[in-house]
């Protein structure tokens, strides 16, 4: 008999080596610098009711999915307009080329020339921030809704504008407790995807043979990662470990080999390994196709490898199902630093932008909703992570039942319950970030057409669980329920388990070491939750396509797919927002979690 006894690596040394710096001169790199020009949709509104049509079963556009191609004739810009905007960057010597779909161009070349090219100037405190400004020919001006990640440092406001602060956040929380298992089998129940699949009905759907066959799912990951510690991972968990299921795609810089900076940084190495293991765990006879978003030295900025990943997967439209759980910047204080040549509204707009285009493909993007509740940064105001996109399926966390002694202190979880963990550490002393399923209100979204209406949107039930302190949180001895009601998107929309306490393993190779981790975080539930797709897909004769308008359509059926948890209890809550009894919808916890056998009956009989 094996026995498995792997014990947690702390990551807390490694984390000292540091990551690649992001002050790397780009006039020193021979990596060309990439910028993103963003365009204006012909006919937005236009674009946006074909959206919903694709999935209304009583349309004539039901299921009638376009092509990149079919999206550039209907919305994009032309071909003899992309060929203006070429020659134009031509002169300048620099490469740019529009993604399929006519939305985004991608512009390479020199720091030098692209400030040239855009007329490019320090950037200028406003109410928008430190954002560097850019200009076009009116001709060229007049089709450009923005330009991301020209970068130009104003020396006037160098506190503000220093690069270094442009960086990715990872959703995903390290517990400190070993991997202890009896058996390769019991190691896979309770660290591997079989305790999604058994939690949330997705064995049923095995039961049926489904389990991703002819299907892609495309996971976004923002850091390198090794294919053979997938295998490995797969291996030990008892599926399919065929390593040429991996498909890697380079999106920035187009890298043809495994990028330089492999192994500096352990926490985005892990995130990226964790996000292929996930989803290839749910849907093992899926193809992984990760598209790696990187930039050499990092002379682009995280803001272009972003959506440089996005609009490669979303033009080369095989995947019918994306993830990602890494995010750049937040809805609060925006990127964290000035100098980029685009405001958090640009961004946000831009990501809606390929996301929309995604849906209308009949493509559906799972995005990892954040792992501090409410409070993305440590602040007195509630903030939330980019993206907060109504055009993204936003999952959220929570919390299996558990009984665990911790620090000498009996916690007992009886029943699975929204993530937010202010309970298993006592009464903490010093100020911590706690950890929570990301979920409120969008400030640069408003409530999607298909939210309005549903019982529990925007209204809200909630406890002050933690109190602001500098640097961090306290307990709040009293919390005291408020509710009222707010506007905007409300996030997330589902669900699964995503405390570290009641988490999964994650593998990664480490120089010449073999590091096994105990972890949780919205990170792996969101490619679970497309791993899960791909298995719902290979049963449908078509794709289920954008997810989010069907959804809440279901959930207020009487046989829905979800499971509310509606407690209005300091026991149920995100740190801050809890259940609201009788309501279809919480902020804490969306519309639940899913039962995915009955999800897939609903999405197989509508048509």
């Amino acid at each position: 008999m094996v026995k498995w006894k792997i014990a947690l690596l702390s990551l807390t040394g490694f984390l000292t080596l540091g990551a690649a710096s992001t002050t790397a001169s780009a006039k020193t790199s021979k990596t060309p610098v990439t910028v993103n020009l963003v365009f204006n949709v012909r006919d937005q509104n236009g674009m946006n009711d074909y959206v919903n049509q694709t999935v209304d079963p009583t349309s004539p556009n039901y299921h009638q999915y376009l092509t990149p191609d079919q999206v550039a004739d209907k919305y994009g810009r032309s071909s003899s307009q992309i060929s203006e905007f070429t020659k134009y960057f031509s002169k300048y010597h620099l490469k740019s080329a529009a993604y399929p779909g006519n939305f985004v161009m991608k512009v390479q070349g020199s720091q030098t020339n692209l400030v040239k090219a855009f007329k490019a100037k320090p950037a200028k405190t406003d109410k928008n921030g430190d954002v560097s400004r850019t200009r076009l020919p009116g001709k060229l001006s007049s089709q450009v809704a923005s330009v991301l990640g020209l970068y130009i440092e104003n020396k006037k406001t160098s506190s503000k504008t220093d690069k270094k602060a442009l960086k990715f956040t990872h959703h995903l929380v390290k517990d400190d407790a070993p991997i202890v298992a009896n058996t390769k089998n019991q190691f896979a129940k309770k660290y591997g995807s079989v305790k999604f699949s058994d939690a949330y009905g997705v064995n049923k759907l095995y039961d049926q043979n489904l389990h991703g066959q002819g299907q892609r799912i495309g996971v976004i990951v923002t850091y390198e990662f090794n294919p053979k510690d997938v295998a490995e991972y797969w291996k030990q968990m008892g599926v399919n470990s065929d390593v040429s299921r991996i498909h890697k795609i380079y999106t920035t810089d187009k890298t043809d080999g495994p990028n330089p900076k492999t192994n500096d940084d352990v926490t985005s190495q892990e995130e990226a390994s964790l996000d292929v293991e996930q989803a290839g765990s749910v849907a093992d006879q899926a193809h992984i196709d990760a598209y790696v978003g990187v930039s050499k030295d990092d002379v682009s900025t995280p803001d272009v490898q972003y959506l440089d990943a996005f609009a490669t997967a979303v033009g080369d439209n095989q995947d019918k199902q994306l993830t990602t759980s890494s995010s750049f910047g937040n809805e609060l204080t925006g990127f964290g630093a000035g100098g980029l040549s685009e405001t958090p509204a640009e961004f946000n707009d831009a990501i809606n932008l390929v996301f929309e285009q995604a849906a209308i493909q009949g493509t559906v993007i799972f995005n990892a909703a954040g792992d501090a509740g409410p409070y993305e940064i440590p602040s007195k105001t509630r903030s939330l992570s980019f993206p907060t996109s109504p055009y993204a399926v936003q999952v959220g966390g929570t919390t299996l039942p558990y009984t665990k002694i911790i620090g000498s202190r009996l916690v007992q979880i009886p029943k699975e319950r929204t993530w937010g963990d202010s309970y298993s550490q006592g009464i903490v002393k010093k100020p911590t970030i706690f950890p929570g399923g990301g979920g409120g209100f969008s400030n640069l979204n408003p409530t999607p057409s298909y939210q309005l209406g549903v019982p529990g949107v925007n209204t809200y039930n909630a406890f002050n669980m933690v109190k602001y302190t500098k640097g961090g949180y306290l307990n709040n001895p009293n919390p005291g329920m408020v509710s009222g009601t707010a506007s905007g998107r409300n996030l997330p929309d589902i669900s699964g388990n995503a405390d570290e306490k009641t988490g999964y393993a994650a593998y990664m190779s480490y120089k010449n070491s073999s590091i096994w981790v105990n972890a949780g975080g919205t990170s792996f539930v969101a490619p679970q939750m497309a791993g899960a797709s791909a298995v719902i897909n290979s049963g449908l004769k078509t794709s289920a396509g954008f997810w989010n308008p069907q959804l809440y359509k279901f959930a207020v059926q009487p046989d829905t797919p979800f499971h509310v948890l509606d407690d209005a209890t300091v026991n149920n809550t995100n740190l801050y927002y809890t259940g609201q009894p009788g309501k279809v919808y919480n902020q804490a916890s969306g519309l639940g979690t899913v039962d995915f056998s009955k999800l897939f009956n609903k999405f197989n009989t509508q048509g």
